[in-house]
This record gives structure tokens, sequence and C-alpha cells, in this order.
């Protein structure tokens, strides 16, 4: 069967730009693309690689799909992105919408709460209140974005501004050495943490050992996220026998079935997080997530409103997302905006 292949690249403003320990991010790139059957079966999907998060970029994807050309077959797409996995997993939910033959994974419970991303610094205080008015009792804070010390001393305010009962956890993006880790950790033991998500950077030498040490070390739960760029370091580490959590993100995997049926069967703990793609992305993601067969932690996706123009948001901002309110987003609009 030969398709007909489309794609529109976006750079979109966040509302607020974001600061991580990678810096200052205002503004998401990315590609949509649409694939079609002569039939007029449509489906979408959405490439968006995270900056200097794996060797991906959005310049090698559009190139890609470039070569690709626009009447490829199965055969021709599956070729053209190998080496790309966001460009595959894209390529392969559009296929998969355009196919009755090969559908979309069902869900395995019909609500999951979510986690409120929090801002770095004593920007955070300002925002809990009004997240907890919304009914939040679970909480992302960026941390790593400032001095240590400083974001340390801030830790405690942060947990007291918090919901009895609240979980909270926080997310480093490999800002911290060895003997920062420690500090925070040797905090975190004695305070209600979920887990800590990445304390050091996997671009460490010593990152294998050293995050094994750390999780030997201390009670509170580490967290590999940039760790896990794709299906081979996913694999790496489970066969290492990691005993922390794994944070997910779907849109960066070329095939999310077979890695999450080898967590699956390896009993992995598992965490479901946004690339801060759009609604089209966020649809696939999300789908993942709600198939989950293992315990259902905190989605995540708790980053919306994102985008200074709101139509290419996902789900709206609530402590809980049920099964219809994903089902509900629909990319045709998205594609139509970017015209």
């Amino acid at each position: 069967m030969t398709y007909e292949l489309d794609h529109r690249r976006y750079a979109l403003p966040f509302r607020t730009p974001l600061r991580t320990a990678h810096g200052r991010w205002s503004v998401r790139e990315g590609l949509l693309l649409r694939l079609r059957t002569e039939e007029g079966a449509t489906g979408y999907g959405e490439v968006a690689p995270i900056p200097g998060f794996g060797r991906e970029t959005l310049e090698l994807d559009e190139a890609a799909l470039i070569r690709i050309g626009p009447r490829p077959t199965a055969e021709t797409l599956a070729a053209g992105a190998s080496g790309l996995d966001c460009l595959a997993g894209a390529l392969a939910r559009a296929l998969r919408a355009c196919s009755s033959a090969t559908p979309d994974p069902a869900p395995a419970r019909d609500l999951i709460p979510v986690a409120s991303l929090l801002p770095a610094g004593r920007d955070v205080l300002a925002v809990i209140p009004g997240r907890v008015e919304l009914g939040f009792r679970a909480f992302k804070w960026k941390v790593g974005a400032g001095d240590p010390a400083d974001e340390l001393s801030l830790l405690d305010d942060v947990l007291a501004a918090l919901p009895s009962g609240s979980k909270l956890r926080l997310d480093a993006n490999g800002a911290w050495d060895r003997r920062q880790s420690e500090r925070w950790l040797e905090r975190c033991a004695e305070r209600p943490i979920e887990h800590v998500e990445q304390p050091v950077s996997p671009e460490n030498r010593a990152a294998v050992d050293l995050l094994l040490g750390l999780a030997g070390d201390y009670p509170t739960p580490i967290a590999l996220d940039e760790s896990l760029v794709g299906q081979s370091e996913i694999e790496t580490w489970l066969d290492r026998g990691w005993p922390g959590v794994y944070v997910i993100k779907p849109g960066l995997l070329a095939d999310p079935r077979t890695v999450l049926d080898r967590l699956h069967r390896a009993r992995a703990r598992v965490v479901f997080s946004s690339c801060l793609e759009t609604a089209v992305g966020a649809r696939d993601s999300l789908g993942w997530a709600f198939s989950w067969p293992g315990e259902a932690r905190a989605l995540g996706f708790g980053v919306w409103p994102l985008f200074q123009d709101a139509r290419f948001d996902g789900p709206f901002l609530a402590p809980f997302w049920r099964w219809p309110d994903v089902t509900r987003l629909d990319p045709e609009p998205l594609w139509t905006a970017l015209n």
C-alpha cells in the first residue's frame, strides 16, 4: 500500500519559560505529520525530540521525512526512520490510525492521578496554593536550576506548603555531583519525598556506578530519566537490575509496546512523563500510560496550560484525568492551525 505523507514544523512559545538544570527553555519546536491511505483513512503523529536528550534532533527527523518522500510504503517509512526513535514512533502511531489491524492499546483503567509540575526556585511558593486549591496532591519540583544550598534550604518551605499526605517528587535533571546528591538524599531520607529524579547526569563517566551506589545507600527511591534515552538504554538498566523508578516518555520511543511489555515482565516501577509536546503527541503518550497494567503512579503530565497558543495544549489542568479526557484530544484542528 502507498500512503500520502505530509509534515508541518512548529515553533510554539511556552506561556512561561521552563527553568531546569539545562537552562531556560522558551520555545517548543517539533513536527506534526499526517499519513493518509488512498481510501481516505488518516493518522497523525508528533515528532518532538528534546534538545540535549540523546542524539536525535529535529533537523535529522525533518531531513529523513524529506528523503522518505510524499508517497511512501510502510516499508519505506520503517527504513527511512531507522535510528530515529521519535520519528519512528510518530510514524507508527499514524500507521495504527490508518489500519484497523493494528489498534491503539486498550485502556487498563479509567482514571489516573496527575502530578503538577512546579517551577524552579522561590517561584514555587507562589504557585503551590493555586494547585492545592485545584485538588492536586502529587507534585514535581524542578531543582538543580539554582544554587544547591539555596534550593536545599527551600525544601522544607515547599513541604510545609503542601497538604498532609501529598507526594513530592524532585527532578534535578542531572545537575548534581556525588557530594550534592548525597546531601539531598540525606535530607530526603527524613522527609516525605516520593523519589529524586536523575540526580546525576548520564554524561558523567561514573554515572552508572554512582547511581547504583546512591540507590543502594539511601532509602528515598531514585528515578532515571535522562539515562533512559531509548529502548537500548532501558534494556541495559533492566539487565543491571535497577532498583528504582523508570521515567518513561513514550514520545521518545520507537516501539513503546515492546518496551512496556519488557518493563511489566520485570515488575518495574514506572512513571509516565510528558515531553512537553502538543496534544497530538500527548494523546498517544497518554494512551500508553492508561494501558499500563502495572501500578498507576501519578502521571508526569501536569504541565498544562503550557503554550501561549492554548489550542495546542493537552488535557486541562486537573489532579485526575479520565480516559474520555484523553480520547477527546483531536489532532486535526492542530494540523489545520499550522497551515
